[in-house]
C-alpha cells in the first residue's frame, strides 16, 4: 500500500521536527557545558582558527598542512573529551540523541524505510481509521462462535445462525488473505447485534496492521461529512470538491460504513452513496458496508441502482441469531457460559 501525499507529509513532518529536536537539545546542552566549562569554549574557536589557518596554507601550496590540521584538531577533541569527564558529563554528552539510532531520526536507511517508519505509518493509519480504541477488543483473536445456536434458523434462508457466521467468518478471513491481489467489497446485512460491525473490525485491524488506509465511518458520520462538502463550504473562497475528508472516503485502501439506514434517508443521502460507491468501484478501493436492512429494504430505501451495484460488486453476507449484547447481559445475570443450545 502507498501512503498519499498528505499522509507521507504528515510522517516525515514528524521526523523533520524530531531531527530538529535533537539539534536544539545538542545546542541546549553546548551552552550549558561552556557556562561551566569555559576552557570548552575556547577550544571550539581554536579548532576553527586552526581550520581557517590550514586552509588558507593548503591554497598556497602547503601539501603538509591537511596532516597538520587532522593532528591538531585530534588532540584538540581529545582535551574536550578530558573535560567533559573530569566535570562529570558522559563522553558523547554533545552528539545528537535520536529517538531511533538507526535511522537518526531520518525515517530511511539508506534508501529503505526504516522499522521505525514502518511502525509509524501504521500508528498514522491507526489514528486516521477513527477504530483505533476499538480494535483492542474487537478482532479475529477474541470473537467467539459461542453466541451463534445452531437451532436458531434463518426463515430466509433456512440455515442456522452458528452456518451464517462460519460462512462469513471464511469470507472475511479470504478477504483480508486475498486483498493485495483481489478487488472485493462485503455487505453485512441481518438481524441486530449479531457481530457485523465485530466482522467489520476484525478486517480493519489485519489490514491497519498491514500498513494499508483504513477509514471507519458510521452512517450518520458518513453522510454529515458529505453534507458538510457538499452545502458548508460553497461561500468559502477555499471550496474544494475534494477535501481531505472526501479524498479519504474515495481514495482509503478500505471504507467502512457502518449502520446503513440509521441516518436520515432522502434524496441527497442516496445520490451521495451511489457516486461514493461507483466511484471507489471505478478506482477499485474496497468498500465493507453493516446494515440491520433487509435488502428489500435497502433497494426501497437507496433505489434500484444502488441495490445493482451491491448486488453486482459485493459478496453479500446474511447473519442471524440472538442480540449478543443481549446474551452477554443475561450470561452476567445467570452465571452460565452455554449459549449454543
Amino acid at each position: 500500500m502507498a501512503l498519499s501525499n498528505s499522509q507521507y507529509n504528515e510522517l516525515m513532518r514528524i521526523y523533520e521536527q524530531r531531527q530538529l529536536d535533537a539539534v536544539h537539545q545538542v545546542q541546549e546542552r553546548y551552552e550549558r557545558v561552556t557556562q561551566a566549562i569555559p576552557e570548552f569554549a575556547e577550544i571550539d574557536n581554536a579548532i576553527s582558527s586552526a581550520s581557517i589557518r590550514q586552509a588558507r596554507l593548503l591554497l598556497n601550496g602547503e601539501t603538509s598542512a591537511l596532516a597538520d590540521l587532522k593532528q591538531e584538531i585530534h588532540t584538540l577533541s581529545a582535551r574536550k573529551k578530558e573535560l567533559l569527564k573530569s566535570h562529570g558529563y558522559p563522553a558523547h554528552y554533545l552528539e545528537p540523541h535520536y529517538l531511533c539510532p538507526d535511522c537518526k531520526d531520518t525515517g530511511y536507511i539508506g534508501t529503505n524505510k526504516c522499522h521505525c517508519f514502518k511502525k509509524a505509518i501504521v500508528d498514522l493509519l491507526y489514528t486516521q481509521s477513527n477504530l483505533q480504541e476499538i480494535l483492542k477488543s474487537e478482532n479475529f483473536s477474541t470473537l467467539s462462535l459461542d453466541y451463534y445456536s445452531r437451532n436458531h434458523i434463518d426463515p430466509v434462508t433456512g440455515r442456522s445462525s452458528l452456518d451464517s457466521m462460519k460462512t462469513a467468518l471464511h469470507a472475511c478471513h479470504e478477504f483480508v488473505d486475498t486483498f493485495s491481489t483481489d478487488f472485493r467489497n462485503i455487505l453485512l446485512y441481518g438481524d441486530t447485534g449479531v457481530g457485523k460491525t465485530f466482522l467489520s473490525n476484525c478486517i480493519a485491524k489485519e489490514l491497519i496492521d498491514a500498513a494499508y488506509s483504513v477509514i471507519y465511518f458510521s452512517s450518520k458520520h458518513f453522510f454529515d461529512i458529505l453534507a458538510e462538502n457538499t452545502f458548508g463550504k460553497k461561500d468559502s473562497d477555499s471550496y474544494d470538491e475534494e477535501s481531505p475528508d472526501t479524498n479519504y472516503i474515495y481514495n482509503c485502501d478500505l471504507l467502512i460504513i457502518d449502520d446503513l439506514g440509521t441516518e436520515m434517508a432522502n434524496g441527497f443521502t442516496s445520490s451521495q452513496l451511489f457516486a461514493c460507491l461507483n466511484e471507489r468501484i471505478l478506482r477499485r478501493k474496497s468498500t465493507i458496508i453493516s446494515t440491520n436492512l433487509a435488502l428489500d429494504d435497502i433497494k426501497n430505501i437507496y433505489s434500484e441502482r444502488i441495490f445493482s451495484r451491491l448486488s453486482s460488486s459485493y459478496t453479500m453476507l446474511r447473519l442471524t441469531g440472538d442480540d449478543i449484547r443481549i446474551q452477554k447481559k443475561l450470561l452476567n445475570l445467570g452465571g452460565t457460559k452455554d449459549v449454543t443450545s
